[in-house]
């Protein structure tokens, strides 16, 4: 070997090696928190956390828009209902007509025969007195005024009822709002289909067996004479004197929203009046919309 070469010997090699070491130790060391994983979790979290709380929230909404011996009337959550008692199992021949004292109707004397309450779109306005005998049973009446409710409006009324039992739904001229609801001693009126309001209502008083003075009756017209593809006309000229009072003494008690009101009415000719009701009370808040 040359003079002065010097080689390198074991020392000198162990030496590197552990310097390669330090230096990957160092570089693991210094490597940061995995941010990545910590955020992938903490999404999972949040997203557990949010499906949880809709599940919550849509659970608490469902049971305050269901009747049940502690919310006997859930409507009584929903801004804008209508609410007066009315005497109910009173009825009228064929010939006759209400005087009503709300427009559209929802309780009081009524045809002996109900409209036919199966799911039915009326495309023409019906007598008030067999439209109000349907909601004796415990339907929902959704009326339109067919000058403002038109075209995809329209189609949503028509999809929570058509086919669906307990559910009625009819033009009706001259009506003040574009969208009326009727249940027996109920009503709310909006001015549009995508109102929350209108499954709200229909949620928490279709057969609402608490409410509705006939719980489970008949909405199928089968054999009882009425015609649902020719229904009685709805007739839009004011009652004459002739016509059936409200109260059995000749006139009808003004409503007030937000006031339960108690209505006696006059059975059909021939048959003894009921005895008012005893009072009761409930609040209403009107409607801002």
């Amino acid at each position: 070997m040359a003079s002065g070469t010097k080689k390198n010997g074991p020392k000198g090699g162990k030496g590197g090696v552990d310097a390669v070491k330090a230096a990957r130790s160092s570089v693991v060391s210094k490597k940061g928190a995995p941010w990545g994983l910590i955020a992938g979790i903490t999404a999972i979290a949040l997203l557990a956390g949010g499906v949880f709380t809709y599940a919550f929230v849509k659970i608490n909404a469902a049971k305050e828009f269901t009747a049940s011996d502690d919310n006997k009337d859930p409507s009584e959550n929903i801004n804008g209902v209508l609410r007066i008692k009315y005497t109910s199992g009173q009825h009228v021949e064929a010939t006759q007509r209400v005087a009503y004292d709300q427009s559209p109707p929802f309780g009081g004397p009524h045809d002996g025969v109900w409209a036919d309450c199966s799911g039915v779109v009326y495309p023409s306005a019906v007598r008030n007195e067999n439209m109000v005998h349907a909601l004796e049973h415990g339907s929902v009446w959704i009326a339109y005024n067919p000058d403002k409710v038109q075209g995809e409006q329209l189609d949503k009324l028509k999809t929570r009822v058509d086919g669906k039992p307990y559910m009625v739904m009819s033009p009706y001229p001259g009506l003040d709002k574009p969208i009326s609801l009727q249940s027996w001693g109920h009503q709310l009126k909006v001015d549009s289909a995508d109102d929350e309001r209108v499954d709200q209502f229909i949620k928490s008083l279709r057969t609402n067996s608490y409410l509705t003075p006939e719980p489970g009756g008949r909405c199928d017209s089968n054999q009882t004479g009425f015609d649902p593809s020719n229904p009685p006309p709805f007739v839009a000229e004011k009652p004459g004197a002739d016509a059936i009072p409200m109260d059995g003494k000749g006139s009808s008690p003004a409503a007030s929203e937000g006031a339960m009101i108690p209505t006696t009415a006059v059975s059909a000719p021939g048959s003894a009046p009921a005895s008012a009701p005893a009072p009761a009370s409930a609040t209403s808040v009107p409607s801002s919309q």
